[in-house]
């Protein structure tokens, strides 16, 4: 019946809602039905309040919908004010969360409304009279700082620490919020007692937090980076003075989960956990309110022009947003254990498994992890080293290999793709990955690829082999990212097993077909990038590489083909002439791909229907990383950087994902390469023989050459001499054999490190909100609203 009275309640006061007849704001009877004291569910109200209506009351009666956010935001702050001490109370204070949770998208969508939550409501001093408005607060403050009390409101969201009667309940206002924090870990020791309603209330007041900072996805991207969220600026400022106690509880609420709990099978079909829905809520709002450019670390002032000269400080101050200073302070070895375990943790959950199936628990919030791990990296350069110095860092290393496996023929999960790649990236840059890439791979996670015996290494060229030859045409500008990743780490791989050495032949001998490399302009690059590693590992790992060694022997045709490569038009045109039969990106034929792994499926296309989020496009290579020297001594030192490229008209060269290649040695001005390749009239561009000489003569084969040169007639000789076939007996010999002085002088090792950029910037917010969008479906918040920052499409 109860229910009953509130439908009626809400339905009779939408409808007088929507006339265009100004309801009064001192009218109480009439604007409390919106928050009557019946239990109702978020789902509820989404139901009651729908789309049109909200969209009606828009147009016609803008002064009621006005009155309604108003009245909605005062009963949140009165709450916050008196405690929320009695039930009817924090009732109300969850309706309005929710009404208000349905109602700001909505606002958000219409460029005429997006400023009225900062403005000051008329009359809204706490006195009445005018004097007041001078110091009245914009609505969005006073709803964000309600918000915040309200998330440490003792009996509430936490665990009061008096026992007593409502009498003498605590004073929100003089309580210290860091002794509220929700969970134990960094900065923080007691674990509270487990509160399943506190959960619940905790996930609605964060869902209308995350609905505020949401106002992002309403502005088209734009790589102007001082674009700053006005929600997320403000209440992560000095302003809100539970900051660090709400940034502690997050981040702990996240890394403390154990989905898996007490590993009691089919536990989470029996209880429901509360404790997921908060968890997930907290990881998006972290994500959302640590979005910010570091590639811009000038500190801008308040009229939003940059301070800051030679002459200051070396220190600058940090980051004015707290969640970003906080996060890159974090600096004790167990908070970094803490929070790498954790992440760990649930980026391996996907992974786990049972003999018994769906008996454990799988968490859906593995993106959201990914994002945050990247953060993390990228703010705090010591939690960075930390992860690097043991080999935990391998713990995140399989999930990431294991999403970037499973999901390389599923259009929709491309961000998924890109994150995972561009994680793998900032690491590779840190010579210590490399290092611990050596370890055995013995966890036998089931994965859609070969099986093989060997290291983490072998484990990550078999995946990126498998992206690459069987992946959608969509991951095509991720290969750049993936070789140089492999470039990175090939001066330390001590030891890679034959079906690795296969496979990275398997990818010249695809990329150096000559259809593909005069097919596009930046298609020898991938030559490039490859023919480094081959050099890398013979010039600093020849003693463990025989496999690779004897595969290069194999194979030595396709290097005398590269070296021998037509340059003259009409073998041009033969190339070209082979793709039209050939569609394919890169043939999987003679990749002898052999048994996948026990239990594996093989990774499949989405379901078509699925709805995906459109990306912005990601900066080239060449913008996406700086080059290193490494000295004798481990230290790097970065190269300075080619002189800068600018076309004769003095424009920067178009965002292309058109990487400058290799270690700049290739490089051409945009004039040379207008003059090598010539663009036709359909404005489509041909490989010219200037074109291909350009480069061609600068393949660094010299290295392979003199390999080849020096133990293929050796090889030969064995294998006449013993009438051998026998591969063990040739790679015994290459075990035991040795180049020293006989090969050119070892080229100083290059790494490519990820360096921060507003291209990138831009691409995680798009990719974040992407996923925030989707992934919120029970109540679908933004679901049909006018979003502008990503398209909604379906596959």
């Amino acid at each position: 019946a109860d229910g009953w009275i509130l439908w009626n309640g809400i339905s009779t006061s939408v409808t007088t809602f929507v006339s265009p007849q100004p309801v009064e704001a001192t009218d109480d009877a009439f604007w409390d039905q919106f928050w009557a004291d019946t239990a109702t569910s978020v789902q509820d109200v989404f139901a009651l309040v729908p789309a049109a209506e909200i969209r009606a009351v828009r147009e016609e009666s803008p002064s009621n919908l006005a009155t309604l956010c108003y009245k909605a935001v005062e009963k949140l702050v009165q709450g916050a004010e008196s405690g929320c001490h009695t039930e009817k109370e924090r009732q109300i204070v969850l309706n309005c969360c929710r009404l208000l949770t349905r109602i700001l998208p909505y606002i958000f969508e219409d460029p005429d409304w997006r400023g009225f939550f900062w403005s000051t409501v008329p009359g809204a001093g706490r006195g009445g009279g005018d004097e007041d408005d001078e110091n009245a607060r914009p609505l969005a403050e006073s709803l964000l700082l309600a918000v915040t009390d309200l998330l440490f409101c003792p009996d509430f969201t936490v665990q009061s620490h008096r026992r007593s009667t409502v009498d003498t309940a605590e004073d929100i206002h003089s309580i210290d919020s860091c002794e509220y924090i929700w969970e134990a870990g960094v900065g923080f020791a007691h674990s509270p007692q487990p509160n399943y309603i506190h959960d619940l209330n905790r996930t609605e007041l964060l869902k209308l937090l995350l609905t505020c900072f949401s106002e992002a996805m309403y502005l088209p991207p734009s790589s102007d980076s001082s674009n700053t969220n006005p929600w997320v600026q403000f209440f992560c400022s000095t302003e809100n003075r539970h900051a660090l106690p709400l940034f502690t509880s997050l981040l702990n609420v996240v890394c403390a989960y154990d989905p898996v709990g007490y590993g009691i099978p089919y536990n989470h079909l029996l209880f429901s956990d509360y404790r997921e829905p908060l968890v997930e809520e907290a990881a998006q709002v972290l994500i959302v309110t640590l979005d910010y450019d570091s590639s811009t670390s000038s500190s801008p002032t308040v009229d939003g022009t940059t301070t800051g000269t030679a002459m200051d400080d070396v220190d600058p101050p940090g980051p004015d947003n707290l969640f970003v200073n906080y996060l890159s302070r974090i600096h004790r070895e167990e908070d970094f254990q803490f929070i790498l375990k954790g992440v760990a943790r649930l980026l391996s959950n996907p992974l786990v498994q049972t003999y018994l199936p769906n008996s454990a628990k799988k968490i859906q919030f593995h993106q959201e992890l990914l994002v945050l791990f990247w953060k993390l990296c990228d703010f705090n350069k010591k939690f960075l080293f930390f992860v690097l110095k043991s080999s935990d860092v391998l713990d995140i290393l399989v999930p990431i290999l294991y999403f970037l496996n499973d999901a390389r023929a599923d259009q929709s999960r491309v961000g998924l793709m890109h994150i995972g790649v561009f994680i793998l990236l900032l690491l590779s840059g840190e010579r210590n990955f490399g290092v611990r890439l050596n370890k055995p791979y013995s966890v036998r996670v089931p994965m859609d690829i070969p099986v093989f015996t060997g290291t983490h290494a072998d484990l990550l060229i078999i995946v990126f082999h498998k992206i690459i030859t069987s992946g959608h045409q969509r991951l095509q500008p991720l290969f750049d990212c993936l070789l140089t990743i492999v470039v990175n780490v090939s001066p330390y791989l001590k030891s890679l097993s034959m079906v690795a050495a296969n496979k990275l032949l398997h990818l010249l001998e695809a990329f150096s077909t000559t259809w593909f490399l005069f097919s596009a302009v930046q298609n020898h690059h991938l030559v490039f990038f490859l023919l480094e590693v081959f050099n890398n590992i013979i010039q600093y790992q020849f003693d463990g590489n025989s496999n690779l060694v004897y595969a290069v022997i194999r194979k030595r045709n396709v290097f005398h083909q590269l070296a021998n490569l037509p340059t003259d038009s009409q073998s041009i045109q033969k190339g070209l002439q082979r793709k039209k039969k050939t569609p394919e990106p890169i043939s999987r034929t003679n990749s002898q791909d052999g048994v996948s792994m026990e239990g594996s499926r093989p990774a499949a296309p989405a379901e078509p229907g699925t709805l995906k989020t459109s990306l912005v496009a990601t900066p080239g290579i060449d913008k996406l990383t700086e080059k290193s020297q490494v000295s004798e001594d481990g230290t790097m030192r970065s190269l300075e950087p080619e002189a800068s490229q600018l076309s004769p008209e003095g424009n920067p060269p178009a965002a292309l994902s058109d990487g400058e290649p290799w270690s700049g040695e290739v490089s051409h001005s945009q004039r040379d390469r207008r003059r090598l390749s010539s663009a036709s009239s359909s404005g489509q561009w041909t490989p010219t023989p200037d074109w291909v000489m350009s480069w061609k003569s600068k393949l660094p084969l010299q290295t392979i050459m003199r390999l080849l040169q020096v133990l293929v007639p050796q090889v030969e000789k064995i294998c006449i001499d013993k009438g051998l076939t026998d591969e063990s007996e040739i790679l015994k010999f290459l075990q035991h054999g040795t180049l020293v002085g006989l090969l050119p002088v070892p080229h100083p090792i290059l790494i490519r490190k990820y360096q921060a950029n507003s291209g990138t910037a831009m691409w995680f917010r798009t990719y974040m909100w992407g996923v925030i969008y989707l992934r919120n479906v029970d109540p679908p918040i933004w679901y049909d609203t006018d979003v502008k920052l990503f398209e909604i499409q379906r596959v």
